[in-house]
């Protein structure tokens, strides 16, 4: 039997970066929260729609757009379809699109919590020798790699750069990746000692966190 723990993270954020906007009811710069909802408007050829955002402090609207004067043929099919049926998943992918919100507003609150769900690919040995972490990322996130692997395997960051330092932990990109946000694909490799090889291997893999 091998003696690798291989696991997949998914990391989540709990929810989308939030937009620091004028509202003219406060009167004040103030955060906006996607509220999940998209508005289509069709004029004749010509297409726009927008995800909207609500003031965290008073529930005013403000209306990110998403097409402008489109024409209907330019447009995916199934882009539009889901527009037009206020598809969860599109105004999720939006409303995390970092890049994208930018462009409308620069300034805005990131996430700072994070679900972390944990899948085994592979079982292995009672007492595995090294741990493999796949990391899945389905949205751009701030989180640090460093950060991350210290939460979920119970462990100080100095700890984790001290088994980067001997080579006893490794992920592709060096010691700076550690220090970075986790990325999609980020496979981190973590040999585990005798001692702790049966806690680390639990936490690294139990159902959620």
């Amino acid at each position: 039997m091998s003696e690798t723990l291989f696991v997949r993270w998914t990391i989540t954020p709990l929810q989308s970066p939030q937009p620091l906007l004028h509202c003219r009811r406060c009167a004040c710069t103030t955060s906006f929260k996607s509220s999940g909802k998209i508005r289509v408007n069709a004029n004749g050829k010509r297409v726009d729609a927008w995800l909207i955002y609500r003031c965290t402090s008073c529930d005013g609207t403000w209306n990110r757009p998403v097409l402008e004067r489109r024409q209907v043929g330019s447009i995916d099919p199934a882009l539009l379809s889901s527009l037009s049926a206020n598809d969860p998943e599109i105004a999720d992918r939006i409303a995390f699109d970092i890049d994208g919100l930018r462009h409308w507003a620069p300034r805005f609150v990131k996430a700072e919590e994070y679900s972390v769900a944990k899948e085994v690919l592979s079982a292995c040995a009672p007492q595995p020798r090294e741990l493999r972490i796949l990391c899945a990322v389905p949205y751009r996130v701030s989180l640090r790699l460093d950060r991350l692997l210290a939460d979920e395997l119970d462990l100080s960051r100095s700890r984790i750069h001290a088994l980067s330092e001997s080579g006893e932990l490794s992920v592709e990109g060096g010691k700076r990746a550690l220090r970075k946000p986790v990325r999609d694909g980020a496979e981190v490799r973590v040999s585990l000692p005798a001692q702790d090889a049966e806690a680390m291997a639990s936490r690294a893999s139990e159902a959620a966190s």
